[in-house]
């Protein structure tokens, strides 16, 4: 045989035998997955709700108009520290004061009534008492008369004459008692007219305070709506009146936050917080959680949801307040800020990576236990941890189950865990895993499709970018 012959034919043997080799390498490896694996340490945790918001004062005060007139001065500026009191613009006053200076006449007349009534009052109570004592001493002429005219000591014409003098000293008392009670009466209506007149006075003397504004808290004037010469109204019904100014005491500053409803239950008063402010980059204030809202509000309409009848399924938020400790100096309302309240913390805890955790269906692991038990049965090793039974009232067939899948003979095994509190990149282990055991940390895709049993080749290796990412 000719040698190239030989050549051939060792050349087709050796393809042979490596395409034979190639398909049962295939053969043996097709169903291994190739992962990244990590340990189940001991580490402290903080539980962070980060939320954003805005900066606000503590106390701050909206000036609205409260009457009507045309602005004729403002005293202040925008950034103007002012103590309360102090004089924040004018309105137009002509008529109010002239009102009040009406209204003060008015007064006076009335105390002057009061005045001249109570001197006729004392008059007539002074009249009134000189006729009862005429009536008492003609009483008693007449008595005496009687008795004389009966015992037939004097004439007739005596006895009518003190008769006569007897009634008209009766009628005397009766027409000066009406004339007295005529005079309480004026009194009276004196002193209603002056209370009349001073409520009057008073409601003028309203008006034309109202065209003075003043400070009603010591702060800074953070903002000024209006200028000279524009009309402001007061508010009418549920419409406010005319927005003039805002007043701020930046001696506490808090961070207003709105917090995501699936995190509120967790915040609780006095929480500590880290808040960042946009305007000041790279600097963390110290804070802490003095207010929890108990109203939830929509997040595109920001209205709270007891002020909408209309059912709605979008996302809400809480408010939260976070106290500044210590508040850098030129913070202005409504700067953006950003709080991380801490809401939780473990030390020397177990915990696993985040992204470790799958969740699987009881119906998915009964299946692989099902399968798993085929191949021990055919000569495989593979044991499964067993779920836990399914809760009363649940389908077991859909029921999720969170776990996650351990290294187990280079094999994966699904072990059903329970966690706790969640930090930034990893989350408290409760029960389940061990100190130090080797669990699936990634990638994504291979936690997603991976199956209890399978098997599994570890590459811990950093991923390396295509030629393309890198370009």
């Amino acid at each position: 045989m000719k040698t190239w012959k030989k050549v051939a034919i060792g050349v087709a043997g050796l393809a042979v035998v490596g395409i034979g080799s190639s398909i049962a390498y295939h053969q043996a490896t097709k169903d291994i997955v190739t992962v990244q694996t990590g340990k189940v340490a001991k580490q402290d945790l903080v539980s962070l709700v980060t939320a954003s918001g805005q900066v606000t004062p503590k106390t701050y005060s909206n000036v609205l108009g409260e009457g009507f007139g045309k602005i004729t001065e403002i005293v202040v500026k925008e950034g103007e520290k002012v103590k309360r009191g102090d004089i924040l613009l004018h309105l137009e006053s002509i008529q109010p004061g002239a009102d009040v200076a009406a209204q003060r006449a008015g007064t006076d007349s009335s105390e002057s009534a009061i005045r001249s009534a109570e001197a006729n009052f004392r008059s007539s109570k002074a009249d009134l008492e000189q006729r009862k004592a005429d009536f008492d001493r003609a009483k008693l002429d007449y008595e005496r008369a009687q008795q004389l005219f009966k015992d037939g000591l004097i004439p007739k014409s005596d006895f009518d004459a003190k008769t006569s003098a007897f009634q008209s000293a009766k009628a005397s008392v009766d027409s000066t008692q009406a004339r007295m009670e005529q005079s309480k009466a004026e009194l009276d209506r004196s002193h209603s007219n002056l209370q009349q007149n001073e409520a009057l006075l008073t409601r003028s003397k309203d008006v034309l305070r109202k065209t003075t504004y003043t400070a009603p808290i010591d702060g800074l004037v953070t903002f000024i709506s209006v200028r000279v010469g524009e009309n402001v109204v007061p508010g009418i019904q549920n419409s406010p009146g005319s927005y003039l100014m805002t007043i701020a005491d930046m001696s506490v500053v808090t961070a207003e936050v709105k917090v995501d409803e699936t995190d509120i239950v967790n915040v609780r008063p006095n929480q500590e917080a880290d808040v960042t402010i946009d305007a000041i980059p790279g600097q963390i204030f110290k804070g802490h959680v003095t207010l929890v809202g108990n109203q939830a509000v929509l997040r595109t309409s920001g209205l709270a949801t007891s002020q909408t009848t209309a059912s709605s399924q979008e996302a809400k938020d809480f408010k939260v307040t976070v106290t500044l400790d210590n508040p850098p100096q030129g913070l202005r309302p409504g700067l953006s800020t950003t709080a991380k309240i801490r809401t939780a913390e473990r030390k020397n805890t177990l915990a696993i990576p985040l992204q470790a955790l799958a969740v699987r269906t009881r119906k998915d692991l009964e299946e692989a236990r099902d399968e798993a038990t085929k191949k021990k049965n055919s000569g495989g090793g593979v044991t499964l941890a067993a779920a836990k039974p399914a809760a009363p009232g649940f389908d077991p067939k859909k029921e999720e189950i969170q776990g996650v899948f351990v290294v187990r003979a280079k094999h994966v095994e699904f072990v059903q865990v329970e966690t706790g509190i969640t930090g930034v990149t990893d989350i408290e282990l409760k029960s389940g895993l061990n100190d130090g055991d080797e669990i699936v940390t990634g990638s994504y895709k291979a936690l997603r499709t991976l199956k209890p049993g399978a098997p599994i080749k570890v590459d811990n290796k950093t991923p390396q970018k295509d030629e393309a990412e890198k370009s």
